[in-house]
């Protein structure tokens, strides 16, 4: 095959992969700072998507510009979440955590079902065919548009953890969380604040996604794997890590679904996991311990 055609293939993939990154950003944000695994985090991200799905068909809003008030009201309820349902499981063992999410990824999932059936559900946007024909590079205007977006959101998110007074707290808070107890820090209301912007990026990223796949309540539990591969390759609690992961799982999933076969994919995703966790146990942007 030429070279354009690989090259074609790499550019869809990455763009893709910036929204995998969205998404795995919100898990790596909760995970470094609360120290917690959010089992649920693909259903939220479904979620997002029928969200999406209904602000598009019933009032013609489209998903890109549904990403902000989706954002807003999951930034809402990952705090609210926090503050009253997961903050007491904070300090249990794992396994209860883990009980406590798993239970309401299932619950999730089995309403997303009895509202919308296990029907794909797509939103058919008038630019969906539409592309950018660069030289000899053809490239998907809606995946040229989700990137952007999932860019856009990702850098005020660092911005915000940079520059602001409310994200250095964020950031005293994971690193040292009885220093940041000892000098006054709300460390609670810190903790929701931070599961409320982890979920704000999920709620963003389905939006995204609605996009580029059909919503499905069976989708759920393959994002929730997707984001854990994510962070994992790119290094726990790291937030450039999780962008460039999802790059990389993004590339190699769009290699294998046009050099193989759709179904490849997942595999490919694993055996550059497997890699990972062979050679660089940290992940790619992960410090060693």
């Amino acid at each position: 095959m030429p070279l354009d055609f690989y090259v074609t293939v790499a550019l869809q993939g990455t763009l893709t992969g910036l929204v995998y990154g969205l998404m795995a950003l919100g898990l790596s944000v909760i995970f470094g700072v609360v120290r917690l695994v959010n089992f649920a985090h693909g259903e939220f991200a479904v979620v997002a998507m029928y969200l999406a799905f209904v602000l598009f068909v019933g009032w013609g809003l489209d998903p890109l510009l549904a990403m902000a008030p989706i954002a807003l009201c999951f930034f809402g309820l990952g705090y609210l979440l926090q503050r009253h349902a997961i903050d007491p499981f904070v300090g249990r063992p794992e396994h209860e955590q883990f009980i406590l999410l798993v239970g309401l990824a299932i619950v999730l999932v089995n309403g997303m079902l009895m509202v919308f059936g296990p029907d794909l559900r797509h939103a058919n946007l008038p630019y969906a065919f539409d592309s950018y024909l660069v030289g000899p590079i053809l490239i998907d205007k809606v995946r040229v548009y989700a990137a952007a977006a999932a860019l856009a959101v990702s850098a005020m998110l660092f911005a915000f953890f940079r520059f602001s007074r409310t994200g250095t707290a964020i950031r005293a808070c994971a690193d040292n969380l009885t220093g940041a107890a000892v000098v006054g820090l709300d460390v609670k209301h810190l903790y929701a604040l931070t599961f409320g912007i982890g979920m704000a990026c999920v709620g963003a990223a389905g939006a995204l996604m609605i996009v580029l796949a059909d919503a499905t309540p069976m989708l759920a539990p393959a994002f929730t794997l997707l984001a854990f591969t994510i962070v994992i390759v790119g290094g726990m609690g790291s937030m450039t890590g999780a962008l460039v992961a999802g790059v990389a799982i993004g590339v190699s999933e769009a290699f294998a679904s046009f050099l193989l076969a759709p179904s490849m994919k997942s595999m490919f995703s694993f055996a550059l996991l497997i890699a990972v966790l062979l050679f660089r146990p940290q992940g790619l942007m992960g410090k060693r311990a």
